[in-house]
């Protein structure tokens, strides 16, 4: 891998752009670090260096940009774009296999046609990413298109994006448990070993499985790119990313560093240089991540959108092969500076949730948040919770958070769920109450095949359900009465809006898991499971309840000023008002500040006009905070909190902290 990227790196061109024969290209990251724009322009190159090829570029984000990325560009007619819909391939894979499904459950359970059919229904709407991704690797097998690239969801979604395989195994196996009884009872009573059509059925999974997790591990045919920012929280990030693709033996050769700033005579941008060159020593001296190739991408004045800025995207890119020198430290502390117009959440609030699209600053404003609230009313505790699958409170606050909940400040309490064990104990706690009950059962039970069967029911709750125990823990605490008032910091806007919806669908899956035990409630004896889902399903009908009640419970939406954040930003508030969720403000944050500097005076023009797009579309408060270095720690978080809720116009009241 390390001579790859040394070739690349010779060559002056990411190993990606070079003329090679990828099939599959797939970039991710950190949210807000460039990964569209990074994946369409590379489209665009590829398909214009290339005009006899076929190529497809693609989003996985339940969030797309792709279209506003491209703006009024047409694509050339080599390449053909595609955002995504899950549901459209896991409608198509039900239309065409549901008998099958039907069958095997049957032929392998005591459950009955009905019973049968509610599992199947429920779990199935679990596998639409699943089934989109399974497409996307027979597109890469049968050499549909000659290269397709992949616009991925944030970091830990990316992660489950590169995990896919695993999971579709795991439904393989469960799918091949219910027919293991059905193929012994044909041996045993008619010494037939004839395979039927629903062994030509897992055999084409089982296949389509296998020929996924090849091309992934396949050097020759797919890479995979990881895109971030020269700051610490994205570099944390990247960090586990590599480590997590290591593990999985996905190919990387390049990784992109965008948005570096120039050498400038402006304090704001001397500040965000020597920030970034902080970023890229730590990565250096710190990181295993220099055995791969490192391209530096300049930040752009101008959003980049659209042909021009596009079609030379990657001109500019440069081989970043030594740490940099240190630039002197600015004279500026990392200060505050907002104009807000954000009232601050009344006292019956219990809930505050933080949403917006990756890389935005949803952490940054939780935490601050999080702190004003305990210091503006001593006496009350906060919980300061992260639900996202790539957390980032310990770098926010700058001190170690695990999944306990811990002190972090006079009244305020911080944990970070650690959604995979919390789901793991629950399967844990499953598997023992299995255990006990195939223990009592009669010997007329099959306990070589049913017991494999039950074990493995489990593996067919939604994707999701991990998400959504998080939250139920959290509503368990802040049932504790330990706590007054609860402040999440959120996934990013596709998936939590998924996961705003998921409680519908769990409640369901929770309904037909008890109607099975009372049914069966003679024979099933799953007491622990019986009461964790109990509560999980009270913990729900709470949280909807309070989801719906805008006396108790707030959405802060927090945005950019990039006109692919203002479109994500409408989708997010148009699902708040589908789903009955109060959003009494939006924080506009990482804005740049009037300033003689060329850069800056030409960013800060582009983002008026989209600070106008947002005041005029959005009726409610919309407060301005604006870019004046990386906010970490207690001292400037508080001052953060104080800031955003103190002010109410704009143009008054501004905070400085220098």
């Amino acid at each position: 891998m390390e001579g790859n990227a040394r070739r690349a790196s010779d060559a002056g061109v990411p190993r990606f752009l070079a003329p090679l024969d990828l099939q599959l290209l797939i970039f991710g990251g950190k949210g807000g670090v460039g990964k569209t724009t990074c994946a369409t322009a590379a489209a665009l190159r590829l398909a214009a260096r290339s005009p006899q090829s076929s190529f497809l570029l693609v989003s996985t984000d339940p969030a797309h940009s792709l279209a506003d990325s491209l703006e009024d560009l047409v694509p050339p007619r080599n390449l053909k774009v595609l955002e995504l819909n899950p549901q459209e391939y896991l409608l198509d894979f039900k239309k065409k296999h549901n008998d099958q499904l039907r069958e095997i459950a049957s032929r392998g359970t005591f459950l009955d046609d009905e019973e049968i059919n509610r599992f199947l229904d429920l779990s199935l709407p679990g596998l639409d990413e699943l089934m989109a991704f399974l497409e996307i690797s027979a597109w890469v097998e049968k050499r549909v298109y000659d290269c397709i690239i992949v616009d991925t969801a944030p970091s830990g979604h990316t992660l489950r994006l590169l995990t896919m395989p695993q999971f579709l195994r795991k439904w393989v196996a469960m799918l091949e448990t219910l027919l293991a009884k059905h193929r012994y009872m044909k041996w045993a009573l008619a010494r037939s070993r004839d395979r039927d059509n629903l062994d030509a059925f897992l055999d084409e999974l089982t296949s389509s499985v296998e020929q996924m997790e090849a091309v992934l591990q396949d050097s020759a045919r797919c890479s995979f790119v990881p895109v971030m920012l020269a700051e610490v929280m994205s570099l944390r990030e990247t960090v586990a990313i590599v480590s997590e693709a290591d593990r999985l033996q996905i190919p990387i050769d390049d990784i992109i560093i965008n948005k570096l700033h120039p050498e400038s005579h402006c304090p704001v941008c001397r500040g965000e240089l020597y920030r970034q060159a902080c970023g890229l020593r730590d990565l250096f001296l710190n990181t295993s991540l220099t055995r791969f190739a490192l391209w530096g991408i300049p930040l752009h004045a101008e959003e980049v959108r659209g042909q021009i800025a596009l079609q030379s995207f990657w001109e500019e890119a440069r081989p970043i092969r030594e740490p940099p020198a240190m630039v002197p430290a600015p004279r500026l502390s990392p200060g505050v500076k907002v104009d807000a117009g954000v009232p601050s959440p009344p006292p019956g609030t219990t809930l505050l949730i933080f949403a917006g699209k990756g890389g935005v600053g949803k952490t940054t404003l939780a935490c601050a948040t999080a702190l004003h609230l305990a210091e503006r009313s001593p006496g009350r505790n906060v919980l300061l919770v992260s639900v996202g699958s790539a957390h980032s409170l310990s770098s926010c606050l700058d001190l170690p958070i695990s999944s306990h909940p811990g002190r972090v400040a006079p009244g305020v309490t911080a944990l970070e769920i650690d959604s995979e064990a919390e789901f793991e104990a629950l399967k844990h706690q499953y598997a023992g109450d299995i255990e006990k009950f195939l223990e009592s059962v009669s010997r007329n039970f099959d306990l070589a095949f049913d017991r494999e069967v039950l074990e493995r029911t489990l593996d067919l709750s939604p994707p999701g359900l991990d998400e959504v125990m998080s939250l139920t823990r959290v509503m368990a605490l802040l049932a504790s009465g330990e706590f007054d008032i609860l402040v999440l910091d959120s996934a990013a806007t596709g998936h939590l809006i998924r996961l705003l919806e998921l409680p519908e669908i769990i409640d369901q899956w929770l309904k037909a898991f008890f109607a099975l035990f009372l049914k069966y409630q003679q024979i099933f004896r799953l007491t622990g499971f019986s009461q964790e889902l109990v509560l999980m399903s009270k913990n729900l009908k709470k949280l909807r309840q309070l989801l719906n009640n805008p006396a108790q419970s707030a959405l802060y939406a927090v945005s950019i000023p990039t006109d692919m954040a203002f479109e994500e930003t409408r989708d997010l508030l148009t699902a708040c008002g589908r789903l009955g969720i109060n959003v009494p403000g939006i924080f506009l944050n990482l804005v740049t500040p009037p300033s003689d500097c060329a850069l800056c005076a030409a960013m800060n023009r582009r983002e008026s006009l989209i600070h106008g797009k947002f005041k005029q579309t959005f009726h409610g408060d919309v407060g301005v905070i604006y870019r004046r270095g990386e906010i970490r720690g207690l001292h400037w978080l508080a001052k953060l909190g104080d800031a955003l809720y103190q002010c109410r116009h704009v143009g008054a009241g501004a905070v400085h902290a220098d």
